[in-house]
């Protein structure tokens, strides 16, 4: 029986089918908040990265929207944000080949201040050295381009524009880990005075933190480490990066390593990692539905440790401290591991599937006590089951929830006994905040999403963002939490969380970040129509839309001030990557 969460058990009440007629309320005694859609600009194009991350310029008043497979970057007008219109599209990968004479690959990440504008862009062959571009917004100049790594995944300004900062995700090679690049941090110290560009660079490597190396010592016990063959400096792999509102720090995600680095922007210097730590699954409150078969919402309790990983983070100031808030989507590195053998696969703490024959790190209880599946030959790459098996305390933990091999054999056993307690699964199903200068959470969402999804969709919720079909996700991180940003609007706080997968926005009130307040959910998804069947393929290699199906796969989010906006109301800028839909919001804030 699904168990609803104090907050959800209060406020589902003003969830109704029809999305943009919310209804919301917030404890707050001052004022309340509501977002309502006013326009999209749709590309057309169906699941190829059209629109993923998108940034505002508050002077020429328009939105830079990152079209990944494209190289390019289009560009909207926001003269009328009920009728955004596309003026036009910087060809990055074009000028690339123009001015340096090599070959770029996906655009990843955008961001704009001043007048100016920075690109992240990787190489055609990711493992690579990728740059990042810079722009005059006013002419959509072409200014320069320095590389700075292997796969750029994320850039952004200080919030005095005298700094830009990159995370240089450097994933390895698909399938064999046959060349894995060190992860890094790049710094611009920008000089830009409206129409010239001077730039200097600064990149940041983790190699200190490797074995034998200066700061290894400083590693945090619950880093999780399960690179293949890798160092320090090669596992690490910055996600995405947010800037305190002094300018003086940045935070790194590091999505697979369940860490944030915090980078001293005045020192150029990487301060310190943090581990993350666990959610624990088995306390009322960290429920979630792990099956995805059995056709209705069941939210409970489970013998899981959560991996948070997030995506997305964002930074705020309240009451002079600093604040982390965090998407836990959750991410594994199946995909680059699948052609290792067996031996080659179980050195590095994975799994080897006998059904699939190929490596892996994310696995089923289903598929562990199935010794056709999962055999290994390295006793010490085994995950003892006996406490899953039948008999076991554990027998009745659900069965279909994948989980991480690797991290449960470094974290799974408790109390050491050599048998695994809780396993650890894939993200946090949540967003969190966390006090940096205490570098601990103070608030996590617990099973809220889920709680208020399943009380809106039922047995159709945690779907998938390319089809139609309930519960798709149950057994795989559920609603995935993507992305997010935060807003001030009249001296109080807030957050704005996508869903990847159901779709849809949360809005909490963190005001008080240990007492955060959920306020809506909206999504304009249209659950009658299946996106996989909906698609019209011309034969060029485009997959486009026949019916709209509303915004799918929340990538990017902006916020924009009511001083900086066209319609002088605080916006909330959505970029879609699975619809290629960009849409926005005004945030209606009324007086109690």
């Amino acid at each position: 029986m699904m168990k609803l969460s104090p907050i959800a058990t209060l406020l589902l009440s003003a969830l109704t089918v029809g999305c943009s007629q919310e209804k919301n309320e917030t404890t707050n005694a001052l004022q309340k908040i509501q977002l309502v859609e006013q326009g999209r600009y749709q590309s057309g194009i169906f699941d190829q990265s059209a629109a993923e991350i998108v940034t505002f310029d508050k002077a020429a008043k328009q939105t830079f929207v990152v079209n990944a497979q494209s190289g390019q970057v289009d560009i909207l007008s926001n003269k009328n944000i009920k009728q955004p219109t596309l003026v036009d599209s910087l060809n990055v990968a074009a000028d690339i080949k123009r001015y340096l004479g090599a070959s770029a690959g996906n655009v990843n990440s955008v961001s704009a201040h001043n007048g100016l504008l920075a690109v992240a862009i990787g190489a055609n062959v990711k493992t690579d050295l990728g740059w990042v571009a810079f722009y005059r917004i006013s002419d959509f100049k072409f200014l320069e381009a320095k590389v700075v790594g292997a796969l750029p995944d994320m850039v952004t300004f200080t919030p005095n524009g005298k700094q830009v900062v990159v995370a240089i995700e450097a994933e390895p090679s698909d399938k064999n880990y046959a060349v894995d690049p060190e992860g890094e941090v790049a710094i611009f110290d920008i000089n830009w005075n409206g129409q010239n560009l001077r730039s200097q660079l600064t990149r940041l490597n983790f190699r200190d933190f490797n074995q034998g190396g200066s700061r290894y010592s400083e590693l945090p016990t619950q880093l999780v480490r399960n690179g293949f063959q890798a160092t320090i400096a090669q596992d690490l792999e910055p996600e995405y990066i947010a800037i305190n509102d002094a300018g003086d720090q940045a935070y790194v995600a590091l999505q697979e390593n369940n860490a944030v680095a915090v980078i001293d922007l005045r020192t150029k210097k990487i301060d310190r990692i943090m581990a993350l730590g666990f959610k624990d699954h088995s306390q009322v409150g960290n429920e979630f539905d792990g099956n995805n078969k059995d056709k209705k919402a069941a939210i409970k309790t489970e013998p899981a440790l959560g991996m948070y990983q997030p995506d997305s983070i964002a930074s705020i100031k309240i009451n002079n401290s600093d604040y982390l808030i965090t998407a836990n989507e959750g991410d594994d590195r199946s995909d680059w591991i699948s052609h290792l053998n067996q031996q080659a696969c179980e050195s590095g703490n994975f799994y080897y599937n006998f059904e699939d024959n190929k490596c892996a790190d994310d696995i089923t209880l289903k598929d562990a006590l199935d010794s056709d599946v999962y055999n290994p030959s390295n006793h010490s790459a085994k995950l003892n089951l006996s406490h899953f098996t039948q008999g076991g305390k554990l027998e009745n933990t659900v069965n279909r929830v994948k989980f991480s091999h690797s991290a449960s054999l470094a974290f799974g056993d408790q109390n050491g006994d050599g048998k695994l307690d809780k396993m650890l699964t894939f993200g946090g199903r949540s967003f969190s905040i966390w006090d940096m200068e205490k570098g601990k959470m103070v608030f996590d969402s617990g099973s809220d999403f889920e709680q208020i999804t399943a009380e809106k969709y039922g047995k159709h919720f945690n779907q998938s963002n390319t089809k139609l079909k309930g519960e798709d996700r149950s057994d795989n991180k559920g609603p995935e939490p993507e992305a997010i940003t935060v807003a001030k609007i009249n001296g109080l706080s807030y957050a704005f969380i996508g869903l990847e997968r159901m779709g849809g926005i949360m809005v909490y009130d963190i005001t008080e970040p240990s007492h955060a307040k959920f306020i809506q959910y909206i999504n304009n998804r249209n659950m009658k129509i299946n996106p996989a069947d909906n698609i019209d393929s011309n034969g060029d290699g485009i997959k486009e839309y026949k019916i709209d199906a509303g915004d799918l796969g929340p990538e990017g989010f902006k916020f924009v001030a009511a001083k900086d906006s066209p319609n002088h109301k605080p916006l909330l800028i959505v970029g879609s990557e699975v619809s290629g839909t960009t849409t926005y919001y005004n945030i209606m804030v009324y007086s109690k």
